[in-house]
Parts: C-alpha cells; sequence; structure tokens
C-alpha cells in the first residue's frame, strides 16, 4: 500500500487488514527496521524523504487532529483587516478555513485548495499568484508565480513544509515548491511556520526559510517518548523561534509576545486557554504579554497615586 501510494495512515492499515491499529504500529515497526517504509506520526511512508514528497491525498491522511489543532492556534495570530500571504500545504488550508471568519482580511496565496477554503468568505478578499498548476498539491509555481509576487508587501506569511530543523530551517522536496515560498517570504514582515511535531528534526532537500528568518512556529505538543521532537524544539526556541504549542487537550502554550488571541480578534476558539511559559535558552528580548500586565499595573498605581495627590491638594486649597 504505501509503495502504491507513497504514503498510508496507521487507521487505513488497520481497516484494511481488519487488525488493530495496535499490531500494525507493531508490524510497521519492523518493517522500518528493514529499512522498507519511514514512519510517521499516525502513518508510514515511502524511505528516502530527501527526494520524495508525497502527493495531496496522502498527506490529507496523516495527523489530521494535529493539523487541526495547530489551525485553530494559528487563526489567533491574524488580525481584523491584515493582508498576509499563505502558501500551500494540507495545514495551511486547515488554517484558510478558519481565517474565513476574520474580516476584512486579504489573502494572496499560490494555493488552489486555499483559495478554494475563502471562496464563499464574504469579508475576505483572496487575490491568486500566476503560475503552473503542479496537480500534486494543487499549488501555483514556475517564474509566472514568483514574478506575480515581487513588489508585494503584507504583514504574515503562513507557510508549512516538508521538515524543520534548528539547524537549516524549513524545507521541502519539491525545488519548484521551494523557490515559491521563499518568494513569498520575501513578501512578509514576520513568517510563520506551521508544522506538527512528526516534522521537527526531519531534513529535506530544498531548504526554503532558514531558522534565522522564522518569528514563529505554531506546533503541536510532541509525545513524551518523542525526544527527537522535543530536543528540536529547544534548538530552534534558543535561536530565537518563538513557539506556540497546542496540546493534545486543546490548550496552548506559547512563548514571546502576543500569544494566541492577543490581538483581540475571535478567531481562536474559547476552549484554548493560553500560557505563557518561557523555554530556557537565550533568545531575543521582546517584551512578553507578562512583562505588558506588569507595566500595565504598574502604570496603573502611578495613575491612582497621582489622583490621590490632587485631591489632598483641592483639599488643603
Amino acid at each position: 500500500m504505501v509503495r502504491a501510494n507513497g504514503a498510508v495512515s496507521l487507521r487505513e492499515l488497520a481497516r484494511v487488514v481488519q487488525t488493530s491499529e495496535v499490531t500494525v504500529r507493531r508490524d510497521v515497526r519492523a518493517l522500518e527496521a528493514e529499512g522498507l517504509l519511514d514512519r510517521r506520526h499516525g502513518g508510514a511512508v515511502l524511505p528516502g524523504g530527501f527526494t520524495r514528497e508525497s502527493g495531496f491525498p496522502q498527506k490529507s491522511h496523516l495527523a489530521t487532529a494535529e493539523k487541526t489543532a495547530i489551525a485553530d492556534l494559528a487563526a489567533g495570530f491574524v488580525e481584523e483587516g491584515e493582508a498576509i500571504v499563505v502558501g500551500a500545504g494540507t495545514t495551511t488550508q486547515e488554517l484558510a478555513r478558519r481565517l474565513a471568519r476574520v474580516p476584512g482580511l486579504t489573502v494572496v496565496t499560490n494555493s488552489l485548495l486555499v483559495a478554494q477554503a475563502l471562496a464563499h468568505a464574504n469579508r475576505v478578499e483572496v487575490v491568486m499568484t500566476g503560475g503552473t498548476l503542479r496537480g500534486s498539491n494543487y499549488a501555483l509555481v514556475g517564474s509566472g508565480a514568483e514574478q506575480s509576487l515581487q513588489g508585494l508587501r503584507v504583514s504574515k506569511a503562513f507557510l508549512s513544509g516538508s521538515g524543520l530543523t534548528a539547524e537549516r530551517g524549513l524545507s521541502t522536496s519539491n525545488m519548484l515548491s521551494a523557490s515559491v515560498d521563499r518568494a513569498l517570504v520575501q513578501a512578509a514582515a514576520e513568517v510563520v511556520v506551521l508544522a506538527d511535531h512528526s516534522k521537527l528534526g526531519t531534513d529535506t532537500m530544498f531548504q526554503t526559510v532558514p531558522t534565522d528568518v522564522i518569528t514563529r512556529l505554531v506546533t503541536d505538543e510532541p509525545p513524551a517518548h518523542d525526544d527527537r521532537a522535543a530536543t528540536e524544539l529547544q534548538a530552534l526556541a534558543d535561536q530565537g523561534v518563538q513557539i506556540a504549542v497546542t496540546g493534545a487537550s486543546g490548550g496552548a502554550t506559547t512563548t514571546g509576545p502576543g500569544g494566541p488571541g492577543a490581538s483581540g480578534n475571535d478567531a481562536v476558539p474559547a476552549r484554548q486557554q493560553r500560557r505563557d511559559v518561557p523555554l530556557p535558552g537565550p533568545r531575543r528580548q521582546v517584551p512578553g504579554a507578562a512583562a505588558g500586565l506588569r507595566s500595565a499595573t504598574a502604570l496603573g498605581e502611578q495613575n491612582a497615586g497621582a489622583e490621590r495627590a490632587r485631591v489632598a491638594d483641592l483639599r488643603r486649597r
């Protein structure tokens, strides 16, 4: 099944062979030990991640719950009336479905799936790039797409990819897709990467966004046994990337300023309760939400003291 489709989910495997996911997971682990496939969260893909990229039908069945939670959290970083760019991918497609609720938004994209998700949003304007259609991921690529992005300037770029490491940043397996993603990044003041934990520590062939250009990573919480993903998260934080993590229960943990919901819009579901938890290690010195709260409290106390002094002076007169 993996050879025929490029990737397969554990749930689908269990259904086809009529056994439990526990049994399938054990067998997949044995096949990986023989070098016949590579395990991914929730499924398996053909080996050789540096050169092979799964198509949309295969990607859409992998880590679906994680992608949904990441999209919920990422939507909270988009403000009413903003202009943004959104790249191609199954996670960005999930994000687009939530952006349909943000009024006054302008979205520039090279993804037919993103455009389709926003097609019926009354208060969202969609601008598509030119280019040649790449059928495997329904994205417009090539010189036409890149030229249409020249001279463009937006507030944020939301991108996904095939792998993310602290050493090389975001990467993908396709040269044309990587080139367009780089053009999208050039148009944005901030770069937000959406990547589930299975992509952390994975390096693929073409670099799209170097680590020092990534403003924020939105991801899900790695399982307790996944040391590689946890180590990669720490290394990214040490290099100044702001990390926003959504847990299995729907809660959110963020580092850096302006966590989920900070923009004041209601794009993030109410079930996501924000907590600011700084990761250790050197990072960019930017005031966080907690620091802003302390500043506001101090300012309130200062104003109250001034008012008391004014009243006392009036009484003396």
